[in-house]
């Protein structure tokens, strides 16, 4: 997800200190996280900060991004919340020894895996969705029974506000911290040892993070994007298409890693889709979308200098208009655009969507492919086969056919990403798996030697077929 910006100066100041750090190891290496208790206690304090807080939450939402109080809570706060809920309800569950099956050889044993926590956990955020992207690895965090320092985006300033200044009176100080600052804090953070790095943003700010946690072989999640391509065959309702696209493309003013970059059609396609998105982008923000209460508005002024200059690419066929004064990018849509525009060689992240056109499915396949794997890739088809076939022959981080990103408010299926758009998975169990070291573990029983008489030299024929019986697939005892 490509919102970690180091343009920006810090707003609140920013504790790293090696003692802050230390406080957190030394609470991780007494036992303090692993309970199941504590970490329902910690999970109960954060369900708590979202109600008590969620009116400044969303008022924090709307002055770093201009978002509606509805798409605050379906993007944000109520995912938050859902999050929380499921970890309360299954974290025993998630948290059991997970037996496994046996051999002959170790059929006298227990063989199971234990999930255990980490350690010491950074998190670092974005600031496009800056509650979201930090409260649900959080929750995985947590109930995983790690201790935690959390990094909200110094660009989403309002939010990292109520954060900062809220969100540790919710829980155990002792085990977790919020620590502020810009680029080069961010920098200084990242020569510490952590036990695990968990990082949204771009690829170009991913491929830093990963650098510093090499030093220490420190494992990673890596949550990117990249330009997410949105595939529209002929056999479809242009209007039906036209509705769900621009809605997942101008949510949050396009800024959503898993928004459309950019749409493949057929020119007689593209013929019938921009009316159809006109049409669309009329009812949903009305004839002046510039007043509409419902459309967000660009980050800060940086990103829309960077906006305001890809809408010179190809020809504006709807929007084009901008306000520097409100960081409002009319809902654009670009036709005749090149492969070599700009538009076409950044991910986009804001209100601007180019139409691609292809003259077949091949071809559209063949596009995709020639490019990194995106985190989300879309398909729009009254035929299955057309579906099925993007789906096949291609690779993405998630898949969306005849629709958007509604699959990210299922905890049953997991948002990341595949090369250059991310490493790792999380959301639901997987957070909790993310943020869960898997123990290999097989207890024995300290009698019984004779037993082991087998194993031990010297060797002969027959301690090796017998050996070689007993270890075979065919000897598992399953569960």
């Amino acid at each position: 997800m490509s919102a970690t910006d180091p343009g920006s100066e810090p707003s609140l100041g920013v504790d790293t200190s090696e003692d802050t750090l230390r406080r957190l190891r030394e609470a991780f290496n007494t036992g303090r996280t692993r309970p199941a208790e504590f970490r329902t206690a910690q999970l109960q304090g954060l369900g708590r900060f979202l109600q008590d807080n969620k009116q400044l939450l969303q008022d924090a939402l709307t002055k770093d991004l201009g978002k509606s109080t509805l798409e605050s809570d379906i993007s944000e706060i109520i995912l938050c919340q859902n999050e929380v809920d499921l970890a309360l309800k299954n974290l025993q569950h998630w948290m059991k020894d997970e037996s496994v099956s046996t051999n002959l050889l170790t059929k006298l044993s227990s063989a199971f895996i234990r999930k255990e926590p980490f350690g010491l956990v950074l998190i670092i955020a974005p600031w496009n969705y800056p509650l979201n992207l930090m409260i649900l690895p959080l929750v995985g965090a947590i109930a995983a029974g790690n201790c935690v320092v959390l990094k909200p985006s110094e660009v989403s300033k309002n939010t990292e506000k109520v954060l900062a200044e809220l969100l540790p009176q919710y829980l155990d100080q002792s085990c977790f911290a919020v620590v502020l600052g810009g680029p080069e804090e961010t920098g200084q953070l990242l020569t510490h040892r952590f036990d695990y790095i968990f990082f949204t943003g771009s690829p170009r700010v991913g491929k830093i993070v990963m650098a510093a946690a090499a030093k220490h072989l420190t494992p990673i999640t890596l949550e990117l994007g990249g330009k997410n391509p949105c595939f529209v065959d002929d056999n479809c309702d242009p209007q039906t298409v036209a509705n769900r696209v621009a809605w997942f493309r101008y949510f949050n003013a396009g800024q959503t890693c898993v928004a459309p970059d950019y749409i493949l059609c057929s020119q007689e396609m593209q013929e019938q889709l921009v009316p159809a998105l006109q049409n669309a982008i009329t009812r949903f923000y009305g004839d002046n979308p510039q007043t509409s209460p419902d459309l967000g508005r660009i980050i800060n002024q940086k990103h829309f200098k960077r906006l305001q200059g890809l809408l010179g690419c190809g020809r504006v066929a709807i929007g084009g208009q901008s306000d520097e004064g409100e960081r409002y990018i009319a809902p654009t849509v670009l036709v005749d655009v090149q492969e070599s525009e700009p538009v076409m060689q950044e991910e986009i992240f804001g209100p601007i969507l180019p139409l691609v056109t292809v003259r077949s499915l091949d071809e559209a396949i063949d596009f995709i492919n020639q490019r990194e794997k995106p985190l989300a890739l879309y398909a729009f088809s009254n035929n299955d086969q057309v579906v099925n076939q993007m789906l096949e022959r291609t690779s993405s981080g998630g898949f969306g056919g005849n629709d958007g990103f509604l699959y990210l408010t299922l905890p049953t299926l997991p948002l990341g990403g595949v090369g250059n758009s991310g490493i790792g998975r999380y959301h639901g169990k997987f957070s909790f798996d993310t943020f869960s070291h898997q123990r290999a573990c097989l207890l024995r029983s300290p009698g019984m030697e004779k037993l082991n008489d087998l194993r031990y030299p010297p060797y002969g024929p027959w301690n090796q077929k017998l050996l070689s019986w007993a270890m075979g697939s065919q000897s598992c005892i399953l569960l």
